[in-house]
């Protein structure tokens, strides 16, 4: 049963990541809230990115990370990681990228969300966490959670339901598509089925389209 573990925002701001380097402005570091919250099509209302150019707008509005994962990264990395690390707004328990797929959509508080596209690891978490390497571990792994547009707005709390209330096209995972992305490249099957899928975000579909 899929739930809620935490509900995370922030604004924007110029950080100097682990005192070194140029500060960059970022909204990665999520914070739990405690109260309620809207979200609209663009996301929950008092968050934000700090590169709209690579984050944010309709199709990913809404970012999620899979709080199972989290054992594997307190392993690997020797160190406590709580929901919200990996910048994420939904913390969720009880699924992973193996059993959401793109178009899934899901009831949450009094909004729906509907699954867009992997989240592609970013050099900011090798910051964040302090190792290079980073977001390749994550891109490797697979582990990388997920985007979601937003299909209906309205108030989520941080003990709101969320529930699966329609499964996307041909049960295409989130796993799978991180696979044509970052491994099997040049998978032609593959390639043909991703990009018949109207859920994916535009510019993942895109990116499968000129590969064909």
């Amino acid at each position: 049963m899929v739930k809620l573990a935490s509900l995370n925002i922030a604004m924007p701001e110029k950080i100097n990541f682990n005192g070194k380097g140029k500060k960059f402005l970022t909204g990665i570091f999520k914070k739990p809230i405690e109260g309620k919250i809207f979200l609209d099509e663009l996301g929950f209302r008092g968050d934000g990115v700090g590169d709209p150019r690579f984050h944010g707008g309709k199709d990913l509005a809404v970012c999620a990370y899979f709080v199972d994962h989290l054992p594997y990264w307190q392993a690997e990395l020797e160190r406590e990681v709580k929901p919200g690390a990996f910048g994420e707004n939904l913390s969720l328990s009880g699924i992973n990228e193996k059993q959401i797929n793109i178009g899934d959509i899901f009831r949450l508080g009094e909004a729906e969300i509907e699954v867009s596209q992997p989240r592609q690891p970013c050099h900011k978490l090798n910051k964040v966490f302090d190792l290079q390497a980073m977001a390749c571990k994550v891109q490797t792994t697979g582990y990388t959670g997920c985007y979601f547009r937003v299909k209906k707005t309205g108030w989520v709390e941080p003990d709101s339901a969320i529930e699966r209330i329609q499964e996307g096209f041909e049960k295409n995972s989130i796993e799978m598509v991180n696979v044509l992305m970052f491994k099997e490249k040049k998978n032609q099957d593959l390639l043909k089925k991703v990009t018949r899928l109207q859920t994916l975000s535009a510019e993942w579909r895109e990116k499968f389209q000129n590969r064909l």
